[in-house]
């Protein structure tokens, strides 16, 4: 399928996507610059940065950028605001990793603190850095990906399932926090989609997310960047702390 751009939809804008060099975040960032907007990619892989960044043209920058350091975080938002010209309008943040697939009695402690680390505090993160710059401009969209396994749960997948669970609580308490600041927050809630994420997760866990399916397929970065696209717009005016799936059927709820 191919994505369908709305033209200038998002002239003048100016978003930070973290994650941004590969997968859903850079799938996005061609769409936002496409439709008329600057982007700062945050990324770990400074070869992969470079690289989108280049692809994408004079209106991508990128920052390096552990999203689990929070003073590495405060000087990325600083970094990008003046990149961008000033302001930061919109947050997408990708940024994430699966940990192991073992059950809950054999999980290793430091990789379920190393995924909290990265899926919730660096969300945090990212999120606490740039509403202060969507404060002084009056206007902000933010967009967290979560994951049907925050809903749902999956087993042999405990660190991630409660990361993304709790990315879901964020999103909802900051909506409501900033509900009258003409800042909107909202979460999308993917399927498992193919991206080099998969090269964390084993065969078996792939195959059991698959099943879940109903559609019998795995989604595709274009159709979760497309959702990601009317919520960080300035169509969604009057949508926050919210959940949006995209997960073939799966969710229930």
């Amino acid at each position: 399928m191919t994505a369908a751009f709305h033209a200038n939809r998002f002239a003048g804008r100016r978003a930070v996507v973290t994650g941004g060099a590969a997968g859903i975040g850079l799938t996005f960032a061609t769409r936002f610059i496409a439709e008329g907007g600057s982007v700062s990619l945050w990324d770990m892989n400074q070869e992969a940065l470079d690289q989108a960044s280049a692809a994408l043209g004079a209106r991508a920058c990128g920052v390096k950028v552990n999203v689990a350091d929070w003073a590495g975080v405060e000087a990325a938002a600083a970094a990008a605001a003046a990149q961008l010209g000033g302001g930061i309008d919109v947050l997408v943040a990708c940024a994430g990793i699966t940990g192991p697939n073992v059950p809950l009695a054999e999980y290793p402690v430091d990789q379920w603190r190393r995924v909290v680390d990265v899926n919730l505090n660096g969300l945090f993160y990212c999120n606490r850095a740039v509403v202060p710059y969507m404060q002084a401009g009056n206007y902000g969209r933010i967009v967290n990906v979560a994951s049907v396994a925050g809903k749902e749960g999956n087993p042999n997948a405990s660190a991630y399932s409660a990361s993304k669970a709790a990315v879901i609580g964020l999103t909802k308490s900051l909506g409501k926090e900033l509900a009258k600041a003409n800042i909107t927050v909202n979460a999308v809630t993917p399927a498992a989609v193919k991206t080099a994420i998969f090269d964390q997760m084993s065969p078996q866990h792939i195959e059991f997310m698959l099943s879940k399916i109903p559609m019998g397929r795995f989604g595709t970065v274009d159709e979760i960047a497309a959702v990601i696209g009317w919520l960080a717009s300035e169509e969604c005016s009057f949508t926050t702390g919210s959940v949006f799936d995209a997960s073939g059927g799966r969710a229930t709820y």
